[in-house]
């Protein structure tokens, strides 16, 4: 990836594309640790390339502290690359299944996570143009593998790479079902409606249930099971599988199950906020401390690839050129110039090396 940027282990893969864990490299020795996008090798058509731009021209629009931010874009050996924050955390999909063993993520905590995470999207779905006007974005992938809670107990959204807007240049703007079909809105799936930020929200609150329940709520042999199931099954509250849910908290998840788009919140900050009313959100610290306990083995797995990764880049600069040897390169020919000065000095009779020394001087 040329100078500015250095490739590493692979934290993630999904269908058409893994992220690495990544260097930033700078002057004077500066460097940064960042998440890179690649497209697999396998694939890299123009279609997924062109995604991949509208995922970060979309990802640059969206500046909130609920979304993984992006960095830049880079070209290199005929390969794109999207380079985005790196947060030190775990997705939401990982948390509900490190939670297993502990008797599921207390309500608190959950209400919390989702509830950042709406945030997030709702600075999507209000974001605008350079020129000022609503983008229109919608999600379309809203789900526990794409809501990463970090280490210091905040929530992220992340992977706008099938979002689409009101002018998006790639075909993420026709009209196909796209994202992953066990958070699919009902008027998705039956062609009654285009996709709207009450999409997202749905998917927001079928996060919400599992992350109550730890259990998947659609699921299903095949997609097609799926799908009966989203669209005829009636769906009860969380609380009907989990003790200790309050009966406010379940209202709010019913409401954004709504099979009615027009019975759901109006937006995710509405959402949003009737979780908070609902039950008192956790702090980032009680969060961050819950994560530690219950899923610290992961963490502390990927602390030590970071270390791994940082120590071996360590005596490296901008360019890979280790500091000493940049030292040598840099000075080392007025420093040879002045030993063989000093030498041919110190070699002469005193007399000549008296006038040598004036000349010098002079």
């Amino acid at each position: 990836m040329g100078e500015r940027y250095s490739l590493h282990e692979p934290i993630a893969a999904g269908g058409t594309a893994k992220v690495y864990y990544g260097r930033l490299h700078g002057i004077a020795g500066f460097s940064k640790l960042v998440a890179i996008k690649r497209i697999h090798t396998r694939l890299g058509a123009d279609e997924d390339v062109s995604t991949l731009l509208d995922e970060a021209r979309l990802g640059a629009r969206v500046a909130h502290p609920n979304v993984v931010q992006v960095l830049d874009v880079v070209e290199s050996a005929g390969e794109t690359f999207l380079v985005m924050e790196y947060i030190h955390g775990e997705p939401l999909s990982v948390v509900i299944r490190s939670a297993e063993t502990a008797g599921g993520i207390p309500p608190s905590i959950a209400a919390t996570i989702v509830a950042q995470a709406l945030y997030g999207l709702h600075a999507a779905h209000e974001a605008l143009s350079e020129k000022g006007k609503p983008l229109g974005i919608v999600h379309r992938d809203v789900s526990p593998q794409n809501i990463l809670v970090g280490h210091d107990g905040v929530a992220r959204l992340l992977d706008f790479g099938i979002a689409t807007t009101q002018g998006a240049s790639s075909t993420t703007t026709r009209v196909q079902l796209k994202g992953k079909l066990g958070y699919m809105a009902p008027e998705l799936l039956e062609g009654t409606a285009p996709a709207s930020r009450r999409v997202d929200i749905y998917a927001a609150a079928v996060c919400l249930w599992e992350a109550l329940s730890g259990s998947r709520l659609f699921d299903g042999d095949t997609p097609g099971h799926v799908c009966m199931r989203i669209l005829h099954e009636r769906v009860g509250p969380p609380s009907a599988l989990v003790a200790g849910i309050p009966p406010e908290l379940d209202a709010v998840v019913m409401r954004g199950l709504a099979r009615d788009p027009a019975e759901r919140h109006a937006t995710a900050l509405e959402m949003a906020a009737a979780l908070e009313r609902a039950i008192t959100p956790a702090t980032p610290r009680e969060v961050a401390a819950w994560l530690e306990s219950n899923a610290g083995t992961g963490l502390a797995d990927r602390a030590r690839t970071i270390h791994r990764i940082e120590d071996a880049e360590r005596p490296s600069m901008a360019g890979g050129t280790p500091v000493r040897l940049r030292f040598l390169l840099d000075w080392g020919p007025a420093v040879v110039l002045v030993l063989l000065i000093a030498l041919g000095v110190w070699a002469l009779p005193r007399g000549e090396a008296g006038s040598v020394l004036q000349m010098l001087h002079h």
